[in-house]
């Protein structure tokens, strides 16, 4: 059990560095849903069951989806004022 514990912890370490040294916005939101999921695989390695359900609700499902969310209405909002730029200067 003792491995599988460190086994786990390990990959928590390379998903959150893998996530952090990504540059693009989209990228780092499927990495973080990515890590989600390895986050609830190690609460229910260290028994704890309750936590992993909510950080699959939370951590995997709802913050990579407002995260996305969020660049959509970025870029949708930035390509409204590119295209009032181009009509006052045209």
């Amino acid at each position: 059990m003792l491995f599988l514990q460190f086994t786990i912890l390990s990959f928590v370490a390379v998903t959150a560095t893998a996530v952090v040294l990504t540059r693009d916005p989209a990228k780092q939101a499927i990495g973080i849903s990515f890590y989600g999921l390895v986050m609830a695989l190690m609460f229910f390695i260290f028994q704890a069951p309750d936590v992993a359900l909510s950080q699959i609700v939370i951590g995997a499902v709802a913050l990579p989806l407002m995260i996305l969310l969020a660049l959509t209405k970025i870029r949708r909002h930035e390509e409204e004022q590119r295209e009032r730029k181009e009509k006052k200067a045209a």
